[in-house]
């Protein structure tokens, strides 16, 4: 492919959304109709139990969202700048633009818009995602073909197998270790939920420490990367470092926020479990075998008399 003289072909622009992704949207959509139609049993709660059932279902699916979405989000790291740089190669047009490095667990989304956006004739508004399930050589080489503009160009290269960065190598496998921690903080959360609806209270608690403790470790296989030397890379006059973006500081909360409930369900458990069971509905009748638990009978007069003055009954009072 060659370029004229102020004459740039047309390429087919490659575009992926970043962060609501429409696998992002489905996830979403789907813990959305899991809440509203556990939302709809709260008419036939009475009392104040109502409104702790709704705080319980939207914390829980709350984590549970969180916990499936950090596997897809593309904000784990991300690093951004604003600079000069080549727009297309073998040509000397240079254009103002910011350039961004987003980071996640399975692949990189590198975006490019101009200011303004309109220049040499054409719309620079680039997001791009580039995929490492297998390899990433392959989705650069498509990129190389379309033709995208030198700044995503020269980025995508880093993640390379060729390069000498070797960037892929760093968050490619911090990152398959991190999913994989957080499928498991899926399991424990799921495993902690039915056992909220069971009268083991104190194991769905360890369920929920245990829920936090491997979002604990995804974000550590992430953060590996940092004891690593990076690849200092410049585009322009500037530098691109990463740092910790959204989705880390997500994890980190709702880690957080799986340690408060956990230890705070051991703690109450220890000194009211009657209390936490009556709480969760997971009380049972204790009193359910006792005879007492029936309560005070009534006899009708009328029968009571019916039998009291009954052949059997005479005849019986005879022999005695």
């Amino acid at each position: 492919m060659t370029f004229y003289v102020d004459i740039y072909p047309f390429y087919p622009l490659q575009r992926s959304s970043f962060i609501f992704s429409s696998r992002l949207l489905t996830i979403i959509l789907v813990f959305l109709m899991l809440a509203v139609s556990l939302l709809l049993i709260l008419p036939g709660i009475r009392g104040k139990t109502r409104l702790f059932w709704m705080f319980r279902i939207i914390i829980s699916l709350f984590i549970g969202v969180v916990i499936v979405v950090l596997n897809f989000t593309c904000d784990w790291a991300e690093a951004k700048m604003t600079t000069n740089a080549t727009y297309k190669s073998f040509s000397d047009a240079v254009v103002n633009a910011d350039i961004g490095l987003h980071v996640g667990l399975y692949g990189i989304n590198v975006t490019l818009k101009g200011n303004p956006i309109v220049q040499l004739n054409e719309t620079i508004d680039y997001n791009e995602m580039f995929s490492w399930h297998d390899t990433i050589e392959d989705e650069y080489e498509e990129a190389l073909e379309k033709g995208l503009p030198s700044p995503i160009l020269y980025i995508a290269e880093k993640f390379t197998m060729g390069s000498p960065c070797r960037l892929i190598f760093q968050y490619r496998y911090s990152g398959r270790y991190a999913s994989a921690t957080l499928w498991t903080a899926f399991c424990t959360w799921m495993l902690a939920n039915i056992l909220f609806s069971m009268p083991v209270i104190l194991y769905a608690g360890y369920m929920m420490v245990a829920t936090a403790a491997f979002i604990f470790f995804s974000m550590a296989s992430f953060s590996t990367i940092r004891n690593v030397p990076e690849c200092v890379f410049s585009i322009g006059t500037d530098s691109f470092e990463t740092e910790y973006s959204h989705s880390f500081w997500l994890a980190l909360a709702t880690g957080v926020l799986c340690t408060i409930i956990g230890i705070l369900v051991l703690i109450l458990n220890f000194m009211m479990p009657e209390r936490m069971r009556e709480a969760f509905s997971a009380g049972v009748d204790i009193y359910e075998d006792e005879d007492d638990s029936y309560g005070e009978g009534y006899l009708n007069a009328v029968f009571l008399d019916r039998v009291t003055s009954s052949p059997l009954t005479l005849k019986a009072n005879d022999d005695l």
